[in-house]
């Protein structure tokens, strides 16, 4: 598969084999790297890793696109669906998006909240990569008025102080340090990254911790099934303290999460048995991450039942989840689309407006590949368009 890959240039080896040499001075010291810790410095190590480096990521010239980089619609729509819930918060409400990656939504959603009148106290952006941030920051300077401009806040960590409004996050929990198990003899190991004897990285498989198997053994339970010996999935064992962390503080508001996953019965079918982990490289997916470390993206589907089990062992009502379309659908999709299709100038931006619902909508596409998680806390009556409640299919949780 790597044959069909483009090649890199000469800078981008020499920034992956820096990396390289950094998970070797570790691995050395250390001893293998569960691959949860592999992933977590391909992706974050400071300099080196695929977010916390230059390149660009997003859109044609990078290596995935985003819904929020499709254009406008799906921003729109979230605005549909969280806009009551922050007039009913009042003044003091603020939006938090985890990850702002180019800044495309953020713009969106700040253009479509002045529209409506209810911009937040504060929109807030958890992103942990310096040069994201820039970038972001240059977007949204270039594109909105100084006074909306002014609400914007870049954050290091989640909010300590209690706060209300809104928790959104668009492909995120994918992108989590993901835990690879397999089953030997009835027994968990996790996975690992080693060097061999050529110098080259490799996986290896070690007995798993006690926090390991027991995230694996609650699966079993709730599968009413075992794991075939040679089943190799992934689990995210740190998921309820990861929202515990994010969202502890938000005392009153919605919690919104757009991911590509399943449900648990679906994540762990029998002939999904390597699991869900892809890497990405100029808008090529293939199965290797131990490929070019810092050049890829990394991320696993995500267990939409554990999201959910999660999120209300954090305090949070499950309030709807359903698939990318009935959710865009439900958010005023369609009024959206006429919308701006009226306000096309000719045929080929209709045209463009067209291709863009397809990839949000078509099964194939985003619209049942990707999942929308609704939240709620503090909030006497869930202020949602009653279209999605209309569309839950939480009961397949």
């Amino acid at each position: 598969m790597q044959s069909r890959l483009p090649e890199p240039g000469t800078d981008e080896r020499a920034h992956s084999d820096r990396l390289v040499q950094l998970l070797h001075q570790t691995i050395a010291a250390q001893g293998p790297l569960p691959f949860a810790q592999y992933m977590e410095r391909c992706l974050y190590a400071p300099g080196l890793g695929y977010y916390s480096a230059g390149r660009t990521k997003f859109g044609a010239a990078g290596d995935f696109v985003t819904a929020p980089e499709l254009g406008e619609m799906f921003a729109g729509c979230v605005v549909n669906a969280v806009q009551p819930t922050l007039a009913s918060l009042g003044k003091e409400a603020d939006f938090l998006e985890l990850g702002g990656g180019s800044g495309a939504f953020a713009e969106t959603a700040l253009k479509a909240l002045a529209a409506s009148n209810t911009l937040p106290r504060h929109y807030l952006i958890l992103e942990p990569s310096a040069d994201l941030r820039e970038r972001q920051r240059e977007r949204l300077l270039a594109n909105l008025a100084p006074e909306i401009n002014a609400r914007v806040r870049w954050l290091d960590r989640p909010p300590e102080a209690d706060w209300c409004g809104v928790l959104f996050a668009n492909e995120v929990i994918d992108a989590l340090p993901a835990t690879r198990f397999t089953v030997r003899d009835g027994e968990i190991f996790e996975e690992h990254v080693s060097f061999d004897s050529n110098g080259r990285l490799q996986r290896i498989d070690c007995p798993a911790d006690a926090l390991v198997s027991g995230a694996v053994r609650h699966i079993e339970r709730d599968l009413g099934t075992r794991f075939v010996d040679g089943y190799r999935s992934e689990v995210l064992p740190q998921l309820p303290l990861w929202i515990q962390a994010i969202a502890g503080a938000l005392t009153a508001g919605i919690m919104l999460f757009v991911d590509y996953g399943y449900v648990r019965r679906e994540f762990y079918l029998p002939e999904r048995d390597d699991g869900t982990l892809m890497a990405h490289y100029r808008h090529r997916a293939h199965n290797d991450p131990l490929y070019l470390p810092g050049l890829n993206d990394l991320t696993a589907s995500v267990d939409f039942t554990a999201v959910a089990e999660a999120g209300k062992s954090a305090g949070f009502d499950l309030a709807v989840y359903l698939p990318q379309a009935s959710f865009l659908i439900g958010a005023g999709l369609q009024d959206i689309f006429q919308s701006m299709q009226g306000e096309a100038g000719d045929d080929r931006a209709a045209y463009q407006l067209a291709q863009q619902v397809k990839r949000l909508m078509l099964p194939d596409q985003m619209g049942e590949r990707f999942q929308a998680m609704l939240f709620t806390r503090g909030l006497d009556t869930p202020r949602l368009p009653v279209d999605l409640f209309a569309a839950d299919q939480s009961a397949r949780l």
